[in-house]
C-alpha cells in the first residue's frame, strides 16, 4: 500500500474523527491520535514500495515487466519517500521551536 500525501491527510481525517475526547478538564478536546502507529505505518510503506520497486526493476531486467510498470513502481517509491521526508522536516522544526520557547 502507498502512502501518499493524500492518504496521509485522509488517514489523520480518520483518526481524528474516530478519537475518544479526554474527560479531564487538562484534556478535554483534545483528540487522541496515536502518532507513533501512523509514523510506523509510514515506515512500513517505504519499505515496501521500495522493495516492490527493487523486484519490479529486476523483473524488467529479465524481460518479464514492462518498463512503464518499473516507472511507476520507482515514481510512487519516491512519492512515498519524499512525503516521509517532509514530515520528518516538519517535526524535527516543530521540535527546535519549542526548544527556541523561552521558559
Amino acid at each position: 500500500m502507498s502512502f501518499t500525501a493524500l492518504q496521509a491527510m485522509k488517514a489523520y481525517g480518520q483518526a481524528v474523527n474516530t478519537a475518544k475526547v479526554g474527560g479531564d478538564s487538562e484534556e478535554a478536546g483534545a483528540a487522541k491520535v496515536d502518532f507513533g502507529a501512523m509514523v510506523k505505518d509510514a515506515i512500513s510503506s517505504v519499505s515496501t514500495d521500495t522493495t516492490r520497486a527493487e523486484q519490479m526493476t529486476i523483473a524488467s531486467a529479465s524481460g518479464k515487466v514492462d518498463l512503464i510498470d518499473v516507472v511507476s513502481a520507482v515514481n510512487e517509491a519516491e512519492m512515498t519517500l519524499e512525503t516521509v521526508i517532509a514530515v520528518r522536516d516538519e517535526v524535527i522544526k516543530a521540535y527546535q521551536d519549542i526548544l527556541r520557547m523561552p521558559i
